[in-house]
């Protein structure tokens, strides 16, 4: 592929970050599985811990397999430049770290996952950070009026699951920007297939990518997407990190070093390797083979998901499907506005009867694999009450949106019809 050169997201999703091997010509990408690399010489090895943009030197710091894929997922988001790591969480963390310290504020939609709640109001809080949730994140007074001196990023999700209540990113990303505060999205469930934040108004795009973009279900990883819009350097009083020395005691700042690409250094080589998380290259390697067909299994995804929502928002025993792409649903406007390709293919629906009618259901399908996962190839399902959300109060489940009826689908790429088939196992059950 050419620099400068726009392509289509198919093309770049085959052909982006990576070229033929030196040498031997090997097309895809190797799999490089050494922990560490040999330094041609004494000046060599000396340049390669000034500037760990020069080479390689160890796989905590930068791999060569793991550099491709980063480079591809930053050109399919828009961004500047891209980070991989070991799970979805430590992306969230990473960002976060990089972002706020001891005294810091954080603005955190309530749709969020259980474990980004969790990381951010008990983990981040034994650390002197705080977080306020917005009760409805559609309501963007709300978002303003939790905004303090001390807040230093606001935090959503694009197709938060499993409400299914999208977040409306420009005009979050507005007020964010109106108070000099960057906005972080998470993308997992839309991919950058379905929804660009970056082109948006979002700042940070993190995922975990062992979902929908490697897709198969036998990886386990995470990404931060840096964008290049926010202006970090503003205001050195309120991000004083990236105005500090890059080489920890002296020379140029991060901005100075870095420039539009700051942040993203200051991610990688200040948080990331200092805090571990590192991505394997085998786990990178299979990331790789992913996102080759993203935007075809996005496709079938999102076109069986609604076939099924739409299905199940017919039958008498559903109380209600919190599914986006729905025309009936109260965030379907957001979607059709955001998410012209489709509103992902994670959802909830609400049978009448409550948990012994989950449970029900639940035992009696059959082509549905019952795990706590989402955006593989194969359809699963999952009872949020007793599982996700099962440290939780009854009341704080239900400030959540999460009922004892709910069942938590996620769609794969089976026929659509057999899939019906068997829910209607689960409805069957319920008679």
């Amino acid at each position: 592929m050419r620099d400068g050169e726009s392509y289509g997201f198919a093309t770049e999703q085959v052909h982006a970050g990576e070229q033929p091997e030196p040498g031997t010509g090997a097309r895809i990408t190797p799999v490089y599985l050494s922990a560490g690399f040999e330094f041609d010489d004494f000046d060599q090895a000396s340049a390669r811990f000034v500037d760990t943009q020069s080479g390689y030197s160890y796989t905590r710091v930068g791999n060569p397999t793991n550099a491709a894929v980063e480079r591809k997922l930053a050109r399919l988001d828009h961004g500047a430049s891209a980070v991989l790591l070991a799970s979805g969480q430590a992306a969230t963390a990473i960002a976060a770290l990089a972002i706020v310290q001891a005294g810091d504020h954080i603005v955190c939609s309530s749709s969020v996952y259980e474990g980004t709640k969790g990381l951010f109001q008990s983990n981040l809080t034994r650390l002197g950070v705080s977080v306020d949730l917005v009760a409805d994140p559609s309501d963007l007074g709300e978002w303003e009026r939790l905004i303090t001196p001390r807040t230093r990023m606001l935090f959503g999700e694009s197709i938060p699951n499993p409400r299914n209540d999208v977040l409306d990113v420009p005009a979050v990303a507005e007020i964010a920007h109106r108070h000099g505060l960057p906005l972080v999205v998470d993308n997992t469930i839309a991919t950058p297939f379905l929804f660009r934040p970056l082109d948006h108004g979002a700042d940070i795009v993190t995922y975990s990518t062992s979902k929908l973009l490697t897709g198969h279900g036998a990886s386990l990883g995470g990404a931060v997407v840096v964008g290049r819009g926010f202006d970090w350097w503003a205001d050195a009083e309120r991000f004083p990190q990236f105005a500090a020395p890059a080489g920890g005691v002296s020379g140029p700042s991060w901005i100075g070093a870095y420039g539009s690409d700051a942040v993203g250094a200051y991610l990688r080589d200040a948080v990331a390797m200092r805090f571990g998380p590192t991505q394997s290259p085998w786990h990178a390697f299979l990331l790789n083979q992913g996102l080759e067909t993203l935007s075809l299994r996005m496709s079938r995804h999102v076109e069986s998901a609604l076939a099924v929502a739409q299905w199940l928002e017919s039958r008498p025993e559903v109380v209600g499907v919190d599914y986006a792409g729905l025309s009936s649903n109260a965030h379907h406007g957001t979607a059709e506005r955001l998410l012209p390709r489709g509103a992902g293919s994670v959802f909830a629906f609400t049978v009448d009867g409550g948990i012994d009618a989950a449970r029900r259901f639940y035992n009696a399908v059959e082509l549905f694999s019952r795990m706590t996962h989402i955006g593989d190839v194969r359809s699963l399902i999952l009872h949020p009450a007793t599982t996700i959300h099962v440290q939780q109060t009854p009341e704080q489940r239900r400030s959540a949106g999460i009922s004892d009826g709910m069942l938590r689908l996620s769609i794969g790429l089976e026929d659509p019809a057999d899939l019906i088939r068997d829910l209607e196992r689960g409805f069957a059950a319920l008679a």
